[in-house]
């Protein structure tokens, strides 16, 4: 470790200048598990579609192997994941892997000790089905005629998660067809079948029987029936037009560069869709979704060459605003300037498919996470990038050109998210009130999460953006969020973090946000926040939490930067001087830990994509594990931004500095 650095500070600002673009934005890496990797080798491998740089994406899935053979979704999780693992052998398989090299030879042994067959989800299922590995009888139906289902009707598709839904429509076209590419002997899985196929998916089916689904048994005979139909239906004019409908739905939901929804199942699933479907590869939207690969959605490592599971343009540079402005620079910085015209012109103009729920009666406004994601705009994203604005705007000269532009975007955006607020008084990350438990019942939905449902962290953000935008605590929709928030507490004291590891995550926006607020260390609800907090501070004055904590919430670990920020950030926002000893000794933890270039090294992952719970909102462990996982989070997504380790530890120094 360094000394402590008194310019650290400095330092970190310098840094974050120089890693911003030309066009005014920061993009920083977004690292998954590489199921990302291995579905592209697969649906290439389906597809017949020749990338050149398959090799490089290789290396990269073998680099990532563990030393025990498996692969796993997060960095650091105590055991391996089965999906991951399947797919990226699998994946190697296809690509000219010998099943006896050493490290074939190793995760083949992982997968048959942990008896593979009887734990995967159903998209690992959808995969091996493609290629004649898994019957498609046994994975769930999903017919095209959804497309079709009313608005009020249980199982619409806008009743799923903005991310599900654009998964499940491509998924209908691919599993009503069922399809099969036949491949040559010596690229077929015999070895992970050691009792043969068929026993092996006998004895799935069995070990699904016993898990704890509530109408378990009337969705098992829904299913049956689907399939059923499935199988009578392709000559149908309905189950035709049906197709055709969900492929309309698909080409018009196309993104300009090439993705669905700015995330990669649907762009996977996309693709094999429109090739089943019989177009050409310079057909107009296969030839952008297959160029995506030469944008902006792979990016090259020391390791090789990996898939980007999103990209995150626009929350990385709302991110680098505040922390530049926390920090001190305002208008009269250009790269500050130039970062608040490439927000500006991010704002989204299109009614998405939030408006199926809200109405088309409000004006479209706020931003999504991606560069180019028109249809699904980012209620978190949009709270954040108001406060960033609101801080430029009030550095500018009265006089000042952009205030006006920017008074009237912030105005449309506070305006979308009031519009956005759910029942319950909390905000979703994309839709409001999708709370349809009902849904989560299908066979379909074992893969993680499928529903929107109000988190606290959003809504604190919400809260912020609204206070900032002139709104205070005594206001309808302010109130209601704060109602929300505080019936979210945990008995300890904490917030659990849906977005971010975890309870740290939580924590933090909950208490930035009470704190703007006016609620302080006299109420006895804020004192145990942070007495939690003080709880979680580890000797070396930081602060670490991993996504094992989905799974087991009393797991405290090493620190990382991100979250010790987070937490300082959160104490520090209370403005007492009982904490400023674990503040001072958080703070020298960054100030020790600083790299000489003057970032921080952080290679835990401490984003939330999903904690694999499958309704979207915190379970109850007590009552049993909502879908079958362990700490090793097999049906959750894990994320590492690349830079929340260095954004959050400059807000945090800002506030040593102010």
């Amino acid at each position: 470790m360094n000394d402590i650095n008194p310019n650290a500070l400095d330092k970190a600002v310098k840094y974050l200048l120089e890693k911003q673009y030309p066009e005014g934005y920061w993009n920083a890496h977004l690292e998954t598990n590489c199921c990302m990797e291995a579905q592209w080798l697969l649906a290439s491998v389906f597809c017949s579609i020749d990338y050149d740089k398959n090799p490089e994406i290789v290396s990269y899935i073998l680099s990532c192997q563990r030393s025990d053979g498996s692969w796993e979704v997060y960095h650091g999780a105590e055991n391996g994941d089965v999906n991951t693992t399947l797919e990226c052998y699998f994946a190697l398989r296809l690509t000219g892997h010998s099943p006896e090299a050493p490290y074939m030879k190793n995760a083949r042994q992982w997968l048959l000790n942990n008896h593979w067959h009887k734990h995967i989800r159903v998209f690992t299922k959808y995969w091996l089905a493609l290629f004649g590995e898994w019957q498609w009888e046994y994975t769930p139906a999903l017919p095209p005629e959804i497309i079709y289902f009313p608005k009020w009707f249980p199982f619409n598709i806008y009743r799923f998660a903005a991310w599900a839904r654009a998964t499940i429509v491509p998924l209908c076209v691919v599993t009503s067809q069922r399809p099969v590419k036949r491949m040559p002997d010596s690229l077929r899985l015999d070895e992970l079948f050691p009792e043969g196929r068929s026993t092996a998916i006998m004895e799935a089916q069995n070990s699904e029987k016993s898990a704890i689904f509530s109408f378990k048994t009337f969705f098992g005979a829904v299913d049956k029936a689907l399939h059923f139909y499935n199988g009578k239906s392709r000559n149908y004019t309905i189950h035709k037009m049906a197709r055709k409908k969900a492929m309309q739905w698909i080409l018009e939901h196309q993104d300009d560069d090439g993705f669905w929804g700015g995330i990669q199942p649907p762009w996977i699933y996309g693709i094999i869709a429109m090739k089943l479907e019989g177009f050409d590869f310079d057909q107009e939207n296969m030839a952008k979704a297959i160029n995506a690969l030469n944008l902006h959605w792979t990016e090259s490592t020391p390791n090789g060459r990996r898939i980007k599971a999103s990209e995150s343009p626009v929350w990385d540079t709302i991110l680098a605003l505040n922390a530049l402005m926390d920090a001190g620079k305002d208008a009269s910085t250009p790269e500050v300037s130039k970062a608040v015209d490439y927000l500006l012109s991010k704002e989204n103009k299109y009614y998405g498919d939030w408006a199926q729920t809200v109405g088309y009666n409000i004006e479209p406004s706020g931003w999504a996470f991606q560069r180019e994601n028109k249809f699904y705009p980012d209620i978190d994203d949009t709270a954040v990038a108001i406060t960033a604005l609101k801080k430029f705007r009030n550095s500018l000269p009265a006089n000042d050109a952009k205030i006006g532009r920017i008074d009237a975007s912030i105005e449309r955006a506070a305006k979308w998210l009031l519009a956005m607020q759910s029942k319950n008084g909390g905000w979703g990350a994309f839709d409001k009130d999708n709370t349809s438990s009902f849904v989560t019942k299908i066979p379909f939905c074992d893969f993680g999460e499928v529903l929107d449902p109000p988190s606290v962290d959003v809504s604190a953000h919400v809260i912020e953006a609204l206070l900032v935008s002139g709104m205070t605590k005594d206001d309808e929709p302010v109130k209601r969020a704060l109602d929300f928030i505080f019936s979210e507490q945990e008995d300890d004291g904490s917030w659990f973090g849906r977005w971010g590891i975890n309870y740290i995550y939580g924590t933090w926006c909950a208490l930035t946000a009470l704190s703007a607020c006016g609620f302080g260390m006299e109420d006895l609800r804020i004192r145990k926040a942070a007495d939690f907090l003080l709880s979680k501070q580890n000797p070396d004055g930081g602060w670490g939490e991993n996504a094992a904590t989905y799974m087991q919430p009393s797991t405290q670990c090493a620190s990382t930067a991100s979250q010790t920020a987070w937490a300082v950030i959160a104490l520090s926002s209370l403005k007492d001087s009982s904490l400023d000893k674990s503040i001072q000794n958080g703070l020298d933890f960054l100030k020790r830990t600083q790299t000489a270039d003057g970032t921080w090294n952080e290679e835990e992952f401490t984003g939330t994509g999903f904690p694999g719970y499958g309704f979207g909102a915190k379970a109850d462990l007590r009552e049993g594990t909502p879908l079958p996982q362990g700490k090793e989070l097999s049906r959750g997504f894990m994320l590492k931004y690349g830079f929340y380790c260095h954004y959050f530890p400059i807000a945090a120094l800002a506030r040593e500095k102010r």
